[in-house]
């Protein structure tokens, strides 16, 4: 029985008992099931007399005992005991609970997945560093997380759309073109420009792209200069981005936003709501009357448009093609962003929930305790190749993706390319591999998967590992609502320990002359659960799951 099909017991009893008339409750959409915290306490626990029992005036303990007779009649339920204010504690039959191993090896990769995000069409803005150098630390763990946040929401059903803002309209892309032709003429980098070998490289590709680009007056020059230099840069951001494992959908143009007019009209028509006021020569949101700290310059006293008029830009773009949800990945610096935005949604009339802004906080590259600045391009700052080439892609997605987008890391380098159990990525994939290595055994003595007897799963280390593997989809689904791709990573490094304590307790393959039976068939049909569940939680991460290490 998984966690699932227990819920769904738990609310036909539910519903039985109303339709009885032992009490009266509005039924819930969805009965939690949960893990004890001590395994002597039950395989799973639910609270729900504690959530209904106010609803039904009783007493939460009273409410229960109604519900647990109803359990106890359940199949598969081996017992149900009230504790505390009126927890339920449900303990499975070894039969109920060891049929989760065939319904994992039966759903294949499908398990862990659910219909709950179906017909929500998301906009998931990650990453999109500026075509002004390479990407350094704080992007590349957007690209990780980005694209496990996105993975994560499709394996709940919803559609999906990765999305690259590339922003080639402003100061810094000037910066960055008198920079490429000061290299060019041998001259040092201007005083507010970019400095580091990239920009001699890509100097040195327009020269040989354009020979005769120098010979051009100086304006002419320095614009042909952004026009080649930015393109190789973008190529050069999408091919680090494509060796990460990372890839979009739409490579969205800032430069788009201001032609023909649009974000203009849309300015005059926020000009006419009234959401817009003048003051000392400038166009000001009323953002603050929206949720925002202060109101925000839309239109400087110039007539330029401030910056937030981009951000309105892309935010009815985005709405006009039709996604429910746009969410934006952040650095720690633009915390700022999350109520402007949502500020400027409602000024326009639009629902604020439309709009999700995750910020993200410092990484730190770490070697022998002491923090590592080891770029071979970027002079300053450490890139994503930097990191790659140091730890490998999976270790660096891994790493990046295990810890909550919100808090500081230190990345530990020598930690990374140790293979021992103290490194995370290696202890999953380790235990992987190990699954593969254990079907191999296991095929060489004879023993197949052609019996299943749920019944012979009755170690303790067997309820154990089956529990958490249990709690994989709920743990998935939670991990796309809360829009936190670290559960996967900690709840897979669960399992993974469980199964090696499971593998140094359970054989598998028989000793010596010891015949094949049942049981060796059973333990594979959990051994190949567990590899599954291992595989499915890795490719929500974006890293691989080896079958030999």
């Amino acid at each position: 029985m998984t966690p699932e099909e227990l819920s769904a017991a738990i609310s036909a009893c539910l519903k039985d008992a109303v339709a009885a008339g032992e009490f009266d409750v509005e039924l819930p959409s969805e009965v939690r099931v949960e893990r004890p915290r001590s395994r002597e306490h039950g395989d799973w626990a639910t609270n729900i007399a504690l959530q209904l029992s106010k609803q039904a005036g009783m007493n939460p303990r009273e409410f229960a005992q109604l519900l647990s007779g109803r359990l106890e009649q359940l199949d598969g339920v081996k017992t149900v005991a009230i504790a505390g204010p009126g927890f339920l504690n449900i303990t499975l039959d070894a039969a109920a609970a060891g049929e989760l191993a065939r319904s994992i090896v039966d759903a294949g990769a499908g398990y862990g997945t659910s219909g709950l995000m179906a017909g929500t069409k998301i906009n998931l803005e990650f990453v999109s560093a500026n075509p002004t150098g390479p990407i350094h630390l704080g992007g590349t763990r957007w690209a990780a997380v980005g694209d496990a946040l996105a993975r994560l929401f499709q394996s709940q059903g919803a559609a999906v759309t990765r999305e690259y803002y590339f922003n080639d309209h402003g100061a810094q892309v000037e910066r960055f073109a008198r920079s490429l032709w000061a290299s060019a003429k041998g001259e040092p980098s201007p005083e507010d420009g970019y400095g580091g070998a990239y920009i001699d490289d890509i100097a040195a590709r327009v020269l040989v792209l354009d020979p005769a680009i120098l010979d051009l007056e100086q304006d002419d020059s320095v614009e042909r200069f952004r026009e080649l230099g930015v393109d190789l840069m973008f190529g050069d951001i999408k091919k680090s981005l494509h060796d990460f494992g990372v890839d979009f959908d739409v490579y969205f143009h800032e430069h788009s936003l201001f032609q023909d007019g649009f974000v203009e009209g849309l300015l005059e028509k926020l000009k006419t709501s009234g959401n817009l006021f003048l003051e000392d020569g400038a166009w000001w949101l009323r953002s603050t009357e929206f949720g925002d700290d202060k109101d925000r310059v839309v239109i400087k006293s110039d007539g330029a448009p401030a910056y937030i008029a981009g951000d309105i830009g892309y935010f009815v773009n985005k709405r006009r093609r039709g996604f429910d949800l746009n969410i934006i990945m952040l650095g720690a610096d633009h915390h700022g962003y999350v109520a402007r935005l949502k500020a400027a949604a409602a000024a326009l009339g639009d629902d604020p929930d439309t709009v999700e802004v995750l910020i993200g906080q410092m990484v730190n590259l770490m070697k022998d305790g002491v923090p590592v600045r080891m770029s071979k391009r970027a002079g300053t700052v450490v890139t994503l190749e930097d990191l790659v080439d140091a730890v490998g892609v999976d270790a660096a997605r891994y790493t990046l993706a295990r810890f909550s987008a919100d808090s500081n890391i230190d990345i530990d380098l020598d930690l990374l390319t140790r293979r021992t159990n103290d490194n995370p990525v290696f202890y999953v994939q380790y235990a992987h591999a190990r699954t593969h290595a254990v079907e191999r055994n296991a095929a060489a003595a004879g023993v197949d998967t052609s019996a299943f007897d749920a019944s012979e799963l009755s170690h303790p280390t067997e309820g154990e590992l089956l529990a958490a593997l249990g709690q994989f989809p709920g743990m998935v689904a939670q991990a796309a609502a809360f829009r936190e791709p670290h559960r996967v990573a900690r709840h897979i490094e669960v399992i993974a320990g469980t199964y090696h304590r499971w593998y140094d307790a359970c054989r598998i393959a028989p000793l010596g002359d010891e015949p094949v039976t049942d049981l060796h068939r059973t333990r594979l049909w959990l051994n190949n659960a567990t590899q599954q569940v291992l595989a499915n939680g890795l490719g929500l991460l974006g890293v691989s799951a080896p079958e030999r290490m």
